[in-house]
């Protein structure tokens, strides 16, 4: 669920942060590289007991390495800079819809009901699916809370991921989450790629089996304005909601498309 404008928006937060920081000489202070995450851990984990986070979660914070492979997947986001076209061959659009297809057909049922309750059809929320994890099968397999805290302490959007590791926190203190939790460079995990900050606010159940994945993704959908019966094309009412999911428009649209292709 990383986007462009997302990107754009956490840097503006940044810039922000560092004024802050500035006036507090004690704030733990963000780096470039892994030489400074250990005292950046322990002055963070300060500032979390302070900010109410529990024993449990601040000792997995301390127990969190640097995830190298996480810096180097978050300076090579490419694919978000190609052409639509270009976008929905590596991304595998057509394989995507026609499993989508079967898939809908199979879970007529989880789907129906998902739309009763929340107004939205089953084609985006498979795309969606597809997309992310092809449906399932590649979830990650970095450290959840690893991953989050490297990003929180690198300097390129320190604010951004400071408020999805406090919400990591909450949900490994609340034990939705554990400190072993699994999942991809940025953080994202379950069958629909939920950051934690999206899971505290808008998830349900274990997000890695996919009735709760689903149900919880068209929820975030919902809550950001989507409409039963109303279309969800560029342009149509809907589509607000699916940039609101991911900021980046090649994504946007394709899900747009294969949402629409699924859904006949």
């Amino acid at each position: 669920m990383i986007g462009l404008r997302q990107l754009a928006a956490s840097i503006c937060a940044t810039l922000v942060a560092f004024s802050w920081m500035g006036s507090e000489v004690h704030a733990a202070q963000c780096g470039s590289g892994p030489g400074g995450f250990e005292n950046w851990k322990r002055t963070f984990s300060e500032e979390a007991r302070a900010q109410g986070v529990g024993p449990t979660a601040v000792s997995a914070l301390m127990q969190t390495n640097y995830a190298t492979a996480t810096i180097n997947a978050d300076r090579s986001l490419r694919s978000f800079k190609l052409s639509l076209e270009q976008f929905m061959v590596k991304r595998g659009s057509a394989a995507i819809v026609a499993r989508g297809r079967s898939l809908k057909q199979k879970n007529a049922a989880l789907f129906a009901s998902i739309q009763q309750r929340y107004g939205v059809p089953p084609g985006p929320l498979i795309a969606i699916w597809g997309m992310e994890t092809g449906f399932g099968s590649q979830r990650g397999n970095q450290n959840m809370l690893s991953s989050i805290a490297t990003l929180a302490y690198d300097c390129r959007r320190p604010a951004y991921f400071t408020d999805q590791l406090y919400a990591a926190l909450k949900l490994i203190d609340r034990g939705v989450l554990s400190a072993a939790q699994r999942g991809s460079m940025h953080g994202e995990i379950g069958q629909t790629q939920f950051l934690p900050k999206t899971l505290l606010e808008y998830g349900s159940g274990n997000l890695d089996v996919a009735a709760n994945a689903l149900s919880s993704t068209a929820n975030f959908l919902k809550a950001h304005g989507w409409r039963a019966g109303a279309g969800y094309q560029p342009g149509e009412p809907n589509f607000a909601a699916i940039e609101a999911w991911n900021a980046a428009q090649v994504y946007e649209k394709a899900i747009a498309i294969m949402g629409r292709q699924i859904d006949g």
